[in-house]
């Protein structure tokens, strides 16, 4: 596989050059999913079905707090592909400098607050009866590592701005491989249970947070900062602000989610659909994983392209990256109908969660061919820097579609309306991202000239 460089973005040819992004990001997600997969069933494994459930507890939290730096990273990314695209280096480079800061105040003043009323969140999000103890042990070791966690999502979108996608999938596999043998080690090993899951996956952060900032340092990157870059730039800020603030209400979104679905399904079912839940949640971070690939592939092409406004080749990117997501969301639907039963057997012997959750899987998987259309439309309007469409297109399967439906159903149908509400909101959402997407080709992109 070839370098590719800043500069690449906006001459190689659209199809090649989508490939050449968006494969390293499926392996580094690939891998990273897999990491999550296989942790799990490490825990489920030797620790316990219990186990599983009170990761899935922590994951919100963790997540939305590591997410934080995923916004700054992504909302900053767009502004550093535009201004490469516009040959504004120094933009870039104070870009870079407001999202380490950035990162820094907003993650530290987050993890003091988890951990200052970790007694009351854990319950919060699900973590009750038998599970609260391991998930209060989890959620505590876990939380000293986030702050890392959230540079390193910080770090990887910015590599990935700069066109070096190769370094930001490496940054992906160190850590993923690092957890796993460390997951052996403190659990199998040395037995220390959750708190040896929680430390092998604070230790894993660690891992790529090392390597990422080698690449700083090295030649290999274009942005060379100083000390002036680090001083906060209002203008900047509120850029960053308002398109990291569309990843940022997404994570958020996904935080409510788990919260509630855990709640409900411990109501409708108790430790059994909330394990049920976590197994499928952890396949749908598996699985997609090509067609996240293709997303993370397609921001950096359409930003960069857009800020040079070559906007023939932004069309050309949209539709291409739309058709390899659906190519590649009818194989996974495919497979997932087909084999759950063997894939929750993979996580757990225990006979209550294998009757469950084959069923779960099959309902929240059943619109899986469509959505790409829903995440590269979304993808799309962050890309240019069109934060309010964005925002809305991020929300809409979740807050708009999903939440009301989790209440709804299962009124009727018990914990079946429950995974009902997946395909529904998925068929809705991408519905309406269609509907917007074709609007502004049609409105913005045809109706310009490029360079």
């Amino acid at each position: 596989m070839s370098k590719v460089s800043s500069q690449d973005l906006g001459h190689q040819p659209i199809g090649k050059l989508l490939i050449k992004q968006a494969v390293p990001a499926s392996i580094g997600i690939l891998v990273m999913s897999l990491n999550i997969l296989v942790d799990t069933i490490f825990v489920g494994q030797w620790i316990g079905p219990t186990a599983i459930a009170a990761i899935n507890v922590v994951l919100p939290v963790s997540f939305f707090i590591a997410a934080l730096g995923m916004a700054i990273g992504i909302g900053g990314s767009s502004i550093i592909s535009r201004a490469l695209g516009a040959d504004n280096p120094i933009k870039a480079l104070k870009t870079f400098g407001n999202q380490i800061t950035l990162t820094a105040i907003v993650t530290i003043l987050f993890v003091v607050f988890g951990l200052l009323y970790i007694n009351d969140i854990v319950p919060a999000f699900g973590g009750k009866g038998a599970i609260f103890e391991p998930a209060r042990t989890y959620y505590r070791i876990v939380l000293y590592g986030v702050p890392i966690l959230a540079f390193c999502m910080m770090g990887n979108t910015v590599i990935r701005a700069e066109g070096k996608p190769k370094f930001a999938m490496y940054a992906m596999l160190f850590p993923s491989v690092g957890n796993l043998l460390l997951d052996v080690l403190f659990i199998k090993v040395f037995d220390f249970g959750m708190a040896g899951a929680a430390w092998a996956t604070t230790g894993s952060y660690l891992l790529c947070f090392l390597f990422i900032l080698w690449f700083f340092l090295s030649k290999n990157s274009e942005l060379k900062i100083d000390i002036k870059h680090f001083g906060l730039d209002l203008p900047i800020v509120k850029e960053i602000g308002s398109l990291g603030f569309v990843t940022l209400a997404r994570q958020a979104i996904v935080s409510v989610t788990y919260l509630l679905m855990n709640n409900i399904l411990f109501d409708l079912g108790g430790e059994t659909s909330v394990t049920a839940y976590a197994i499928v949640g952890r396949m749908l971070m598996f699985a997609l994983f090509p067609v996240y690939g293709i997303t993370q592939g397609f921001l950096p092409i359409a930003g960069f392209n857009y800020g040079a406004e070559k906007y023939k080749r932004v069309r050309e990117v949209i539709t291409t990256a739309i058709k390899y997501g659906i190519l590649l969301c009818a194989v996974i639907f495919v497979f997932l109908m087909i084999f759950p039963d063997a894939i929750t057997k993979l996580f757990t012997q225990d006979a209550e969660v294998l009757k469950e959750t084959p069923s779960a899987m099959r309902w929240v998987f059943a619109a899986t061919p469509i959505i790409g259309i829903q995440l590269i439309g979304a993808a799309y309007f962050q890309a240019i820097g069109k934060a309010i469409p964005a925002l809305l297109l991020t929300l809409l399967r979740q807050g708009l579609f999903f939440i009301p439906l989790i209440f709804i159903l299962p009124k009727y149908y018990g914990a079946l309306g429950v995974w009902m509400a997946f395909p529904i909101s998925d068929v809705l959402a991408t519905i309406v991202t269609a509907y917007f997407l074709q609007r502004e080709v049609k409105l913005n992109l045809m109706t310009k000239a490029d360079k």
